[in-house]
């Protein structure tokens, strides 16, 4: 009985996702049924431009990171141990947990018309500096945020080929070259599909970076047309047609990444152990080492311009402020929510697959709902935050209910885009907490609350802890669904910052990308703490 109350948890937490997607799905049908020659129409010139720009930035978004990155690895692997090693790869980590909006804000305080090296950049082009928007201010964020991404995980690439490969190569007196091509390049070949194709998907559904640093129509990619669809122009049929083709871009690129076998979920935190000897040449310690400062200084250079611009605000001004207390009330109350759904969702499907996985024979293939169960929370990656909201904001919008809507809107969608990261959190420790005491509970007929209480929750408690983390942390860094259900009365960190930068009040919007910065930080290394404690 206690497997089939866990069962029927976990179809529970699948019928969530698929309310969440499906009703999203069905406001959007419902909207082109009514009006098929205004969303028909809409697959016009614009449309077409719209998608190759989409395409565009996102493939060269992609090389221009990844190509970095394998440098980058090598060079880190062909050094395991020199000062500073470790630290370069927590810094290579922060990118990671900061929101998109705290990014841009710190490319724009860089390259900005009023940006550090503003002066430097008019004298060398002979004319007033305009700031770096459009194609190459995305581009740059892009860079920003998926070269030390990709680093890490080609890196983790070389660490794993055996150690013994290495003992071998310095045996036989192996150069540079030769180690490049019979041992670390077969390896990055292995790994570089999955890491290129994860990355383009990021940059794909890349909203926040696009919406801030894009500058105008001819840098506007799909997601942000769908927005301005409906929150500038209202036109729900041009919002159809836009999210239509941009969840078939979306699901091609993620069956593609499947068929490469590439990590859904990006894991390019785990700890990182040197384990092999280093074989460099003095000349090459010369090269590596300006391949590993460059990157450190491409990656160090946004995050201290928005630590100074950030201190340079009237931080003490902000704090008094109304609006400030009510964005950041709002954002934690709305992170924290999201945060425990997506940890309850998580428990629920990891149990009720266990459960499942316990009741047929070992030979026996998995059913449709224990595959449901174990892939159900991939499938939202399919789908953009975005997109889910267009969807339900067309849903709604009849009942005159849209913003009202925003914190349930909020709370649901970022507890289930952050469930991929959660699930992979709990699940090993729920399966190999119930491995352990699955057949002492049902001898002592512990069942239900009792046993999550007493026998499961000790066992699971640090890596649920370490996935509220770091849920918590995405859902306050969101901006792509508060942008749509947005209002003067429901705003978080987020919303207010973009709010300020509209306004011009780019001070203030300094100060805000410190606080939201500094808090999903301390959120992701609180969760990273963990996972290396496990």
């Amino acid at each position: 009985m206690a497997r089939d109350r866990r069962i029927l948890a976990g179809v529970a937490g699948l019928g969530l996702i698929g309310l969440l997607i499906g009703g999203a799905f069905a406001g959007l049908a419902f909207e082109a049924a009514r009006d098929w020659s205004g969303a028909a129409a809409a697959f016009d010139a614009y449309l077409v431009r719209v998608a190759g720009f989409t395409l565009w930035q996102a493939t060269l978004s992609t090389l221009l990171s990844v190509a970095p990155a394998i440098l980058v690895a090598r060079a880190l692997a062909r050094h395991p141990a020199f000062p500073g090693r470790g630290l370069v790869l927590k810094l290579f980590l922060v990118p990671l947990a900061l929101p998109a909006i705290v990014a841009a804000m710190g490319v724009l305080a860089l390259l900005g018309r009023a940006g550090l090296f503003a002066d430097p950049l008019t004298a060398l082009t002979g004319s007033r500096w305009q700031g770096i928007y459009g194609l190459s201010g995305i581009l740059v964020a892009h860079v920003f945020f998926n070269l030390p991404l990709a680093a890490r995980l080609l890196l983790q690439a070389l660490e794993a080929v055996p150690a013994d490969q290495w003992r071998l190569a310095a045996q036989l007196g192996m150069g540079a070259s030769a180690s490049f091509r019979l041992i670390e390049w077969p390896a990055l070949r292995a790994a570089l599909p999955g890491v290129a194709g994860l990355v383009f998907m990021l940059c794909v559904t890349s909203f926040t970076i696009v919406l801030t640093l894009g500058g105008g129509p001819a840098a506007t990619t799909l997601e942000v047309a769908i927005y301005q669809a409906l929150r500038f122009d209202f036109d729900p049929a041009r919002a159809v047609a836009l999210t239509a083709l941009q969840i078939a871009l979306t699901a091609a690129a993620v069956l593609f990444l499947l068929r490469l076998g590439a990590d859904m979920a990006g894991d390019a935190s785990l700890p990182v152990a040197p384990r092999r000897p280093a074989v460099a040449g003095a000349a090459e310690r010369v090269v590596n080492a300006a391949i590993i400062l460059a990157a450190l200084l491409f990656v160090a250079g946004p995050l201290a311009a928005v630590t100074v611009s950030g201190l340079r605000a009237d931080l003490a001004r902000l704090a008094r402020e109304p609006a400030v207390h009510a964005a950041t009330l709002t954002s934690l109350v709305l992170a924290l929510c999201a945060a425990l759904l997506c940890v309850a969702l998580s428990l629920a499907l990891a149990a009720a697959r266990r459960a499942l996985e316990m009741k047929r024979p070992r030979t026996a293939r998995p059913s449709l709902l224990e595959r449901m169960l174990d892939t159900g929370a991939g499938f939202v990656l399919v789908v953009p935050p975005i997109v889910v909201g267009a969807g339900w904001f067309v849903a709604l919008r009849g009942t005159g209910q849209v913003f009202a809507a925003a914190p349930v809107m909020v709370i649901a969608v970022n507890a289930v885009m952050a469930m991929p990261f959660a699930i992979r959190a709990i699940r090993p420790a729920w399966d190999a907490a119930s491995a352990r005491h699955e057949r002492l509970a049902a001898q002592l007929g512990i069942t239900g609350l009792a046993r999550l209480r007493l026998i499961d929750w000790p066992s699971i408690r640090r890596p649920a802890f370490t996935a509220l983390a770091f849920a918590m942390a995405l859902s306050l860094g969101d901006l792509g669904v508060i942008a749509l259900f947005g209002s003067d009365s429901v705003q978080t960190l987020p919303y207010l910052l973009l709010a300020r930068m509209g306004s011009y009040r780019t001070m203030d919007a300094a100060g805000l990308a410190l606080i939201l910065g500094a808090v999903c930080l301390a959120l992701t290394m609180l969760a990273e703490r963990g996972r290396a404690a496990r």
